[in-house]
């Protein structure tokens, strides 16, 4: 059967290749679900079965955008506990998240896509880790959000087993036991990892981090995790206070301590990484390991600066994430290329940390590359799947800024036109195709409301 051809022509395409290469006016061929071509001037002559033309003129075409750490659920609890630190926000937040259930999950999963969908992302990744006793199927219904809005999905199958009688910062209520948690993510694997090409979901073993999760969960989850073989995630190194609890309960930093418990290697990435000294990353450019870069939440939560710019030249690599929409309340990733690009400039390397291109590839290719899927995503060339996104430029917000990239990246919120995941149309002239916007905001005010009433016990 013959492939069925979009054409996209007389855009700007920056195609976040090896080598950067971009084109003034040029064209892009998507054969069913793949790039087929992509190059300067007009599209190939005499295309057969060509089902799409689009005229791009005025627009830049990019790869769509990779998000690489989230909490969907958090979508319920924004606008909360503004103004507090990283542990006092999660003592603050936690009773409230340990009453989510199986229908809130699926709402705010939905929220939480279709806020970062029609801001030009293709490919997301969800850090859940609150399995309330009795709550449902939480990982079914977040994964069924997914596949309704048509977003490429890796579900960090999270857990969590110290609570507050064992020194973590959760209520008791809200962890599983060891046991418990390993048997069920594992049966989420067995259930829906794909690792075909072109998945549309998969899975990571994800236990949430240091001060809510035993050691030994810590070694038993990267042992499942390479068994089944998929990808590890959790959180790392995001604040001082992390760093001290490490110290202070396993007597070493919070990078020795994951050394020790095998969560460091090429299969490996983690969220935030603030405070990385310079062995820390050594130990990650020897490994292997990636990095989530959240600067939005790490502002938010004054968990500080990472050190992205000396992260990028040891050969780590990076992608950015919006982070949980309780301390990031934008919930969108294209907002996160121009404040990585600002906030690492008010560090050590100023004016040299980061240029608009370099904000670009974290929010794509950089992206790929941490979940593992840089040969499939994260750039436009022929092979690779048909994942990418069509910007407006030519608006009065970005009307004097001859280049376009750096109208993306530094400028006002370029509108999305057109993004394509899998060759499939996701979003058209800035709305989504697939759900509707205005019913899952209906729904996202009722389910908030009955989440903040069980939490009060009314």
């Amino acid at each position: 059967m013959a492939a069925s051809r979009i054409v996209i022509e007389n855009c700007a395409i920056a195609t976040v290749d090896a080598d950067d290469t971009e084109y003034a006016s040029g064209h892009i061929v998507v054969a069913d679900n793949r790039v087929e071509s992509v190059g300067t001037g007009k599209a190939p002559a005499r295309l057969e079965n060509v089902v799409r033309r689009i005229d791009g003129a005025g627009h830049l075409a990019t790869p769509g955008l990779v998000n690489t750490h989230h909490h969907f659920y958090q979508w319920l609890t924004r606008g909360l506990a503004t103004d507090k630190n990283l542990f006092d926000w999660l003592v603050a937040l936690y009773p409230t998240w340990a009453r989510i259930d199986e229908p809130m999950a699926h709402t705010a999963a939905l929220g939480s896509l279709a806020m970062m969908a029609r801001g030009g992302v293709t490919t997301a990744t969800d850090h859940h880790y609150v399995y309330p006793r009795g709550a449902g199927d939480l990982s079914g219904a977040i994964i069924g959000a997914a596949a309704e809005t048509g977003v490429r999905f890796t579900l960090a199958r999270g857990s969590m087993d110290r609570g507050e009688s064992d020194g973590g910062l959760p209520p008791d209520f809200a962890v599983e036991s060891l046991d418990s948690a390993l048997a069920a993510t594992e049966e989420t694997i067995d259930r829906h990892h794909d690792a075909s090409f072109d998945a549309m979901t998969r899975i990571a073993v994800a236990p949430c981090s240091p001060f809510s999760v035993s050691t030994e969960l810590m070694r038993q989850a990267a042992e499942l995790a390479r068994h089944k073989g998929v990808r590890l995630h959790t959180h790392g190194s995001e604040t001082v206070e992390e760093e001290q609890f490490c110290k202070e309960l396993f007597g070493r930093g919070p990078t020795d301590y994951f050394e020790s418990t095998g969560w460091l290697g090429s299969d490996v990435w983690m969220a935030h990484c603030v405070h990385m000294n310079d062995s820390d990353i050594a130990a990650f450019a020897r490994t292997g390991t990636g990095v989530a870069h959240c600067p939005s939440s790490n502002a938010r939560l004054a968990a500080g600066i990472a050190r992205v710019p000396d992260m990028l030249r040891a050969g780590i690599p990076v992608g950015l994430g919006v982070d949980g929409t309780a301390s990031n309340e934008s919930g969108e990733l294209h907002t996160e290329l121009r404040n990585a690009l600002l906030i690492n400039r008010l560090g050590a390397h100023r004016e040299a940390a980061l240029n608009a291109r370099q904000a670009l590839r974290l929010g794509t290719y950089g992206g790929a590359q941490v979940l593992g899927r840089a040969d499939e995503i994260g750039s436009i060339e022929a092979g690779k799947l048909a994942d990418l996104v069509l910007w407006k430029m030519d608006t009065l917000a970005h009307a004097s800024i001859a280049d376009p990239v750096a109208a993306l990246v530094l400028g006002a919120a370029a509108p999305v036109t057109l993004s394509l995941v899998n060759g499939r149309t996701v979003v058209e002239d800035g709305r989504l195709t697939r759900v509707d916007e205005d019913t899952i905001a209906r729904s996202t005010r009722s389910e908030a409301r009955r989440l903040a009433r069980i939490a009060a016990g009314d």
